[in-house]
């Protein structure tokens, strides 16, 4: 049994999700125009449960992102790539089209950590200090690494910190890189 809820946009994504992992709880927003009730729900579950948040990489998909994050702003975050979750008739990107395999590949790291630390481990400083600031080529291949989406320099340490990376750990990232 899981101590998180994964919140999606919809019933297919849901479907999807669970067919990986069984027994894992969703909350469905019913798509970008999230009600306040569902705002509320997920508030309330986030006082006994992990909030995850797994949405389409669109701007619908964000949108709902920030809407949740500012009623739960411990929510953990999962990232899927849009090139792994287009429809097959390349139409639609979304949850529902991804495998199983890479639900299972994003999910995993968040469903068997914990919830993030109070104190990051990584900050402006150390982003500056490895070379990633200026370096769009770095930046994309950490975010690629940790399958965090695209993300500006701030929005990457938020990220980051929020899967417990650690700065030991992204310095081994960015060797791999530049070797």
């Amino acid at each position: 049994m899981y101590n998180q809820i994964v919140v999606c946009e919809g019933t297919h994504d849901m479907i999807k999700i669970q067919s990986v992992y069984k027994d894992l709880k969703c909350i469905i927003t019913n798509g970008s125009e999230i009600s306040d009730d569902t705002l509320k729900l997920i508030k309330e579950y986030s006082k006994k449960y992990e909030i995850i948040l797994f949405l389409d990489p669109d701007y619908p998909g964000e949108r709902i992102r920030s809407k949740v994050l500012e009623v739960v702003p411990n929510a953990r975050n999962a990232y899927i790539e849009k090139k792994v979750c287009i429809s097959q008739n390349h139409k639609k990107v979304g949850v529902e089209h991804a495998s199983r395999e890479d639900i299972k590949r994003i999910l995993d790291p968040i469903l068997n950590t914990r919830a993030k630390r109070d104190n990051p481990d990584i900050t402006i400083n150390d982003i500056y200090e490895l070379g990633i600031v200026g370096n769009k080529g770095l930046r994309e291949y950490i975010s690629g690494k940790y399958n965090i989406g695209n993300p500006n320099n701030k929005t990457l340490i938020k990220r980051l910190n929020s899967l417990d990376i650690t700065l030991s750990e992204l310095k081994k990232v960015v060797g791999e890189y530049n070797a």
